[in-house]
């Protein structure tokens, strides 16, 4: 199953960053990191990872495959599994060149990609933003299922010249065929499948609302997800997409149910968070770094943090901004350190021993918002960060922490 699409925006944590999945703390992962499994190349610049769920999938495909060549050609033996790895990572080779496709689009189009995934039901290519017009979504999905069919009629004319009864002639059809279902499957027209990204841009186009088009794609994909859970292994125990005159044993039946309880909970999963993303997308614009700024008190590296703090209170500011003698910025005290003096010891603590020194990333200009601000965020991360006219005059102190509140408050208005 192919889950191409945007990862969603990243969120600025405490010290670190994520930029994977959208709001939430956790620890900092960057794109070459393992966490996404067995680094296998860089096409394109993009690096393309293989999930330790996969070994699971292949292993099972090689065990599946193998049971039905002991069938076809009974003469093979023990090599029947060397048969069937080898089909099962052509197969995941031409997932990978169905998500090659969706990457090549997205970069013709200036679109980051983080990375490639292939694991348990296909693969994934993480796309950092969303596209800028429904035709480009229309063709960035397409392009994917468009490769499949292609790849099935590559395999299929040279089936053409081998016999049907031999291991090339196995090999070939059952490439054929499985990049033909790969194609006709993502061509479902829900979320997170292409074919629902597909549909989210047409309705995107009808209606000039992106949002729309997310929830009509994603409604459509919880409806699939659901035909699947139950259709599924109805098809299978009826024998529908089998010999009809089989019967099916009870291990099958459970296997059937297992499967289809898997992938429509990953449909289903998808479509929600295609549809929390896509709030979240709707209110970015509403995070301004302006609107978003503490107040700040600049006081000099000398200064004892009690007196620091008196002046804050008395001028109603939330953040302290260690300035030089002539008034340059140099540091911004941090919240947490400030947490951990104890009160009696504050008189005689200063506030450069409890700063963060300022680099050029750390210097925010007050007019940024949405996806530039989260972006420059990315970029460097920090707990706070100075915020500045255009002027260089100091406007005030930006806390991670703040801009966090903002996403979950953004999460939590409805989409209009």
């Amino acid at each position: 199953m192919d889950e191409s699409g945007d990862s969603g925006r990243p969120q600025p944590g405490a010290g670190g960053k994520d930029p994977g999945t959208g709001p939430g703390k956790g620890a900092p992962r960057r794109p070459d990191d393992p966490g996404g499994g067995l680094l296998m190349g860089r096409p394109f610049g993009v690096p393309v990872y293989v999930a330790p769920s996969w070994f699971v999938v292949a292993a099972l495909i090689t065990w599946v495959f193998g049971g039905q060549l002991d069938r076809v050609l009974p003469e093979l033996g023990g090599l029947r599994y060397l048969v069937a790895l080898f089909f099962a990572i052509a197969f995941y080779a031409s997932v990978l060149v169905h998500e090659l496709a969706h990457t090549v689009a997205a970069l013709r189009y200036k679109l980051p990609v983080r990375r490639i995934q292939l694991q348990f039901f296909g693969g994934v290519s993480e796309i950092e933003k969303e596209s800028e017009t429904p035709g480009r979504e229309f063709v960035l999905a397409f392009v994917g299922p468009l490769l499949s069919l292609v790849l099935g009629g590559l395999f299929f004319v040279p089936l053409q010249f081998v016999e049907a009864g031999t291991v090339p002639g196995v090999l070939l059809a059952g490439l054929m065929v499985s990049n033909l279902i790969v194609a006709a499957f993502n061509l479902l027209p829900g979320l997170p499948l292409d074919g629902g990204r597909m549909l989210r841009a047409v309705v995107w186009k009808l209606t000039g609302k992106p949002m729309s088009g997310t929830v009509a794609a994603a409604w459509v994909g919880r409806g699939l997800a659901v035909t699947v859970l139950i259709g599924l292994p109805l098809l299978t125990h009826t024998g529908a997409l089998g010999n009809a005159s089989s019967k099916v044993g009870g291990v099958e039946t459970v296997t059937d149910a297992l499967l289809a309880a898997i992938l429509a909970g990953i449909i289903w999963t998808g479509a929600g968070n295609s549809l929390r993303m896509a709030r979240l997308r709707e209110h970015l614009p509403d995070l301004r770094a302006r609107a978003l700024t503490r107040r700040a008190v600049p006081v000099e590296s000398a200064t004892p943090l009690s007196e620091a703090l008196r002046r804050a209170n008395e001028a109603g500011a939330r953040a302290l901004v260690v300035v030089d003698g002539q008034g340059n910025p140099k540091g911004v005290v941090r919240e947490t350190a400030i947490v951990g003096v104890p009160e009696h010891r504050r008189p005689w603590v200063a506030v450069s021993g409890l700063a963060q020194d300022l680099t050029e990333g750390m210097k925010v200009p007050a007019e940024l918002a949405g996806e530039a601000l989260l972006d420059r965020l990315k970029a460097t991360p920090a707990t706070e960060y100075l915020v500045v006219e255009e002027t260089g005059e100091i406007y005030g102190v930006l806390s991670t922490a703040d801009v966090e509140r903002a996403f979950v408050a953004a999460m939590a208005r409805p989409a209009s």
